[in-house]
């Protein structure tokens, strides 16, 4: 199957209760496909032809690309983060949440979810103002809601029967636009193409930045895949795919109109004929037809997304009655979310046709799109600013592209309606401080206790009352303790490898009396490391007792704001057993991973370019789950040496059994594409005892073994073997319990 095929061909689960199947989709359907035909909505039939006219064709050109840059920056945001976290459902409550907490997400997603809500209402009255330009005989309350209840019946069966509609609402736009290209020739009783393009416009119905303001919601419908990401079968890769390629085909449509518009009429037509394209397209039907399934269309993402999200909100309890909106059918339907978006979308049309300015808050769901899409970008632009190691998407923008997208969202919500982006801001405020009172408890660790360490130490207090966590946050701290300038400078290249470019050392020299002016110099690697982008500190403790010091030493900063979240040692065969352990057993009851390092004599680090982890059996479970079984920290250093040094990753593990190969090979393909690793790592799998193909293996400059057990057991022997063995440098590393390299 080739990759086309793959991105529109439906996927299927089973659902866990029933075994039935459940219908997942790619990039095609699943975003593409709806994201495109909400932006192809009614403004593009009705008022891009009056944008024209108001701005001349140059005039029109560049307010379609401004208003394209800032959804395009958006759509790349949001492609960024979709492959660097597993995209839940709800789309940008997921994305948020993961980022910010939450209490943000909440915020933001509850008016998003109303605004979603109320919107298939507005869609709606579009739809049967069109219906009754055909058919002006027909009750406007009864086309209401007979396409209501089409579009309710269709969302409620399912997405399936949603996404299978949407082929023929595709083909009847693009069948419109088609019947506007042949508008251009004389054949069908038009003029065609035969007048000059005005290319500065005398704007006459207000300035350039009004008309931004009219023109630019017909561009806010990038959010209407994302918010189904609980339906695809791979967000990671079908949200980037399916968004970029949604807003480039609709970019070039936009413009394609804006030019053909330009030479079929004269500005005046443009200014005072809404329905210019009927007029002007081949068939004029065509495009009626275009319309009323560009409306429909609309109304039916909404309806289908809206559910979407406040299921997801009610999984984490963030709304009221979550405990009945979280439900599903086993096949992924939100049935009560869905009912009670049916409720407001009734309750928002009786409201309309009773004649109580329902228009006059329609600038009020923009903002609530448009703050969404701020936040999102404020989302990427802080994730890039903290350089987390967690934050490794396998798609990267630069820094200026979310910053423009948030600062063009801005900027739009206070040029379309000042007062409603001041209400929407109010809203969301009030909101996000209601659900700081509810103390949620999140299933996952966000960027938030890494953005106030970052930003100043005045923030600890702030930190330490969020919620616990801080896989998503973590990034190399080193305890390292030494008796000598000598023991470091030996050290300092894995070191600088391992904290480069935003980890830190604390450097412990711990000396006797006699030997205090021999380390004099040994504060001079605080600026060392600095100018290696490496934050350090060096404390000089005199003691006559090394071990009995550090595991004091270990005791004291556990308490402290800033603290080390690595032990590194240096290992030896004269090391001493029975101490090392002591250490080790400290380390692990104040919550310190531990890096035992041992280098070979001959080639130390040598090529600096492969390093092997070696991974322990599975069996019988090769499943991967959000913990790894002292694995963490193996996969993080393994991560951030390869980076360092260039160099590629070596995964490896050995099975008795033939018959675990496949599961073994299964699960180190896993952890490849889950830990976001380098490209190029490798995954190796063989058969048969540890100890004998240890020595068969690829030749590393640096083996990375686990040390097993919920209390490290240190053998000094067995390390120098292995050192001896794979003719290289080894660490011995053990978790604490707080990283994670699926984070």
């Amino acid at each position: 199957m080739n990759l086309f095929s793959t991105l529109i061909s439906p996927f299927r689960r089973r659902s866990a209760k029933t075994g039935e199947q459940v219908k997942l989709f790619g990039a095609f359907e699943g975003v593409f496909l709806p994201t495109l035909l909400t932006i192809l909505g009614a403004v593009m039939y009705l008022r891009t032809g009056w944008v024209v006219g108001n701005a001349g064709l140059i005039g029109a050109f560049l307010i379609i690309i401004m208003a394209n840059i800032i959804t395009f920056a958006t759509g790349l945001s949001i492609s960024t983060v979709a492959t660097n976290i597993r995209v839940g459902a709800g789309g940008s409550f997921s994305i948020i949440s993961q980022s910010l907490g939450l209490e943000v997400g909440g915020s933001v997603n509850v008016p998003l979810y109303l605004a979603l809500a109320i919107s298939t209402a507005f869609y709606i009255f579009a739809f049967a103002e069109g219906w009754g330009s055909i058919f002006p005989e027909h009750p406007q309350a009864l086309v209401v809601f007979a396409a209501f209840f089409v579009i309710a019946l269709i969302a409620f069966i399912s997405v399936g029967l949603a996404a299978r509609i949407r082929y023929l609402i595709l083909f009847l736009i693009t069948f419109s636009l088609f019947s506007v290209l042949l508008g251009t020739t004389r054949k069908f009783g038009h003029p065609g193409a035969v007048y000059t393009p005005q290319l500065w416009g005398s704007f006459r119905d207000g300035n350039f930045w009004s008309i931004f303001a009219v023109f630019f919601p017909a561009v806010t419908g990038v959010l209407t895949g994302v918010s189904l990401s609980g339906t695809l079968k791979n967000p990671r890769k079908s949200i980037p795919a399916g968004t970029i390629a949604a807003i480039l085909v609709a970019f070039v449509i936009y413009m394609a109109l804006a030019y053909w518009l330009s030479v079929v009429a004269t500005p005046g037509a443009l200014l005072t004929n809404m329905t210019i394209m009927v007029n002007k397209a081949a068939w004029g039907w065509a495009v009626q037809a275009g319309i009323l399934a560009a409306t429909f269309s609309a109304a039916l993402n909404s309806m289908i997304s809206a559910p979407r999200v406040l299921q997801a909100m009610a999984e984490h309890d963030v709304v009221p009655f979550s405990g009945i909106l979280a439900r599903q059918t086993d096949s992924g339907e939100p049935r009560p979310a869905m009912l009670l978006t049916i409720g407001i979308g009734i309750t928002t049309l009786l409201f309309g046709l009773s004649g109580s300015g329902l228009n006059q808050i329609a600038p009020l769901m923009t903002m609530f799109f448009l703050i969404t899409y701020a936040v999102l970008n404020a989302v990427v632009l802080l994730e890039q600013s903290l350089g987390l190691t967690s934050f490794r998407p396998l798609l990267h923008i630069p820094r200026i592209v979310p910053f423009i997208g948030l600062a063009g969202s801005l900027i739009a919500m206070f040029l379309i309606s000042p007062l409603f982006s001041l209400i929407a801001l109010i809203a969301i405020f009030l909101l996000y401080e209601a659900l700081q009172l509810r103390q949620l408890r999140s299933p996952w660790s966000d960027v938030r206790s890494g953005m106030f360490i970052t930003v100043a130490e005045w923030a600890a207090k702030r930190v330490l009352a969020m919620p616990s966590g801080q896989e998503r946050a973590w990034k190399p701290s080193l305890l390292v303790p030494v008796d000598s300038p000598e023991a470091l400078r030996r050290s300092y290249r894995f070191l600088a490898a391992i904290a480069r470019p935003n980890g830190s050392a604390h450097i412990m020299v711990i000396y006797k009396p006699k030997d205090k002016e021999s380390i004099s110099g040994i504060k001079a690697y605080e600026e060392i490391f600095a100018r290696e982008g490496i934050f350090a500190r060096v404390a000089l403790i005199e003691s006559q007792k090394f071990a009995s010091t550090l595991q004091t030493a270990m005791e004291v900063i556990s308490s402290a704001f800033f603290r080390p979240n690595i032990l590194f040692l240096t290992v030896n065969e004269n090391s001493n057993q029975d101490k090392l352990q002591r250490l080790a057993d400290k380390a692990s009851e104040n919550e310190l991973g531990l890096l035992l390092y041992v280098d070979h004599p001959q080639t130390l680090l040598g090529r600096e370019q492969v390093i092997n982890v070696w991974i322990r059996e599975q069996s019988p479970d090769w499943q991967i789950g959000l913990r790894l079984s002292n694995l963490d920290l193996s996969l993080l250093l393994a991560y951030k040496l390869a980076r360092n040094w260039q160099g590629r990753i070596n995964l490896i593990t050995v099975v008795k059994e033939e018959a675990d190969r496949a599961d073994a090979q299964q699960f180190l393909d896993q952890l490849i594409d889950l830990g976001r690793m380098p490209k190029g790592t490798g995954a190796i799998v063989a058969t048969g005892a540890m100890h004998d193909f240890i020595s068969q293996a690829p030749q590393g400059d640096l083996n990375i073994f686990g040390i097993f057990g919920l209390h490290p057991e240190i053998n000094v022997m067995q390390m120098v073997q292995l050192t001896e063995t794979t003719r290289s440098t080894c660490i011995f590393v053990h978790d604490s319990g707080n990283e994670s390299a699926l984070a």
